[in-house]
């Protein structure tokens, strides 16, 4: 028997407009249709998931404190807070949990402010450019790995 796994996942500022903003680089997808699909598979998975869209860092921030004695791992996309938020960074190192980066798009094939993350070196992996699958992809990986706190 599977052990039900807890994983907060966050969409930081703008997401909230994928589907809609430059599709070309996010795909056409509506975020409300990605999170269906990061719950459809969660619960196929035995993983029990809460999601958060949040243009505002401090939002993000209390969300993960908050979920630190629920959560088992986090998925976060920090969005263009990934280039500069330290104060996100330090929140994530804060609560001791394997943390997963994605990206919609390849950020490493784009402009260059967007090739650093502050995020990635407290990770336990990124996976950047494969639009939305990149979230069910940490998913996979995290229940495969039973990648969880004790």
């Amino acid at each position: 028997m599977t052990t039900t796994m807890n994983v907060l996942v966050l969409h930081g500022p703008n997401l909230n407009l994928t589907g809609f903003r430059e599709p070309e680089l996010y795909g056409k997808k509506p975020l409300a249709d990605i999170d269906a699909d990061i719950q459809r598979l969660a619960a196929e998975l035995s993983i029990d998931v809460r999601i958060l869209q949040s243009n505002h860092e401090g939002v993000l921030i209390d969300t993960i404190q908050e979920h630190r004695k629920w959560a088992n791992a986090i998925i976060i996309n920090p969005a263009a807070l990934t280039h500069y938020s330290y104060a996100l960074r330090d929140a994530l190192v804060s609560v001791r949990l394997p943390v997963i980066e994605v990206h919609l798009s390849n950020v490493h094939a784009r402009e260059e402010f967007r090739r650093h993350s502050v995020v990635a070196p407290i990770t336990i992996g990124q996976i950047v450019g494969l639009g939305d699958q990149g979230y069910l992809l940490a998913l996979r990986a995290l229940r495969a790995t039973e990648t969880v706190t004790p």
